[in-house]
């Protein structure tokens, strides 16, 4: 097989077409400004602004794709990745590029050590009984 021939059978798969990279989608980046923010269950949610992010022409299509899947209903990182068929880290990073432009914002998930403890609610009821 020729050089050429190596090159194209590495770029290209006969079912699926072009192979783009995760690199690729997100410029070599592998974090963005908002990414501290973004676990596995953190809640994108589309911001009201976001009227028709095709129209954007700065945004890639996975960009327009996050933005469209949460308008309706807001999805976890996860989700996405999932949806999409992307890995976390890229998913991650183009989220982060999306709140950097206000088209969506995340909602994170409460962190187990400040939920309130069950047994105290219980003793606060309790206490409120007794009086």
């Amino acid at each position: 097989m020729s050089a050429e021939g190596q090159a194209r059978s590495h770029w290209f798969d006969d079912e699926a077409g072009p192979v783009v990279r995760p690199y690729a989608m997100t410029r070599g980046r592998t974090t963005s400004a908002a990414q501290h923010r973004l676990d596995l269950i953190a809640v994108v949610v589309a911001d009201a602004r976001a009227d028709d992010p095709a129209e954007d022409s700065t945004l890639s299509p996975e960009h327009v794709d996050i933005v469209e899947r949460c308008r309706d209903t807001p999805q976890s990182v996860a989700e996405l990745a999932a949806e999409l068929d992307l890995p976390i880290g890229v998913v991650r990073v183009l989220v982060g590029d999306l709140v950097a432009e206000q088209l969506v914002h995340v909602n994170r998930p409460v962190p187990p050590a400040e939920l309130v403890d069950e047994s105290i609610l219980r003793d606060v009821i309790n206490g409120l009984r007794a009086l």
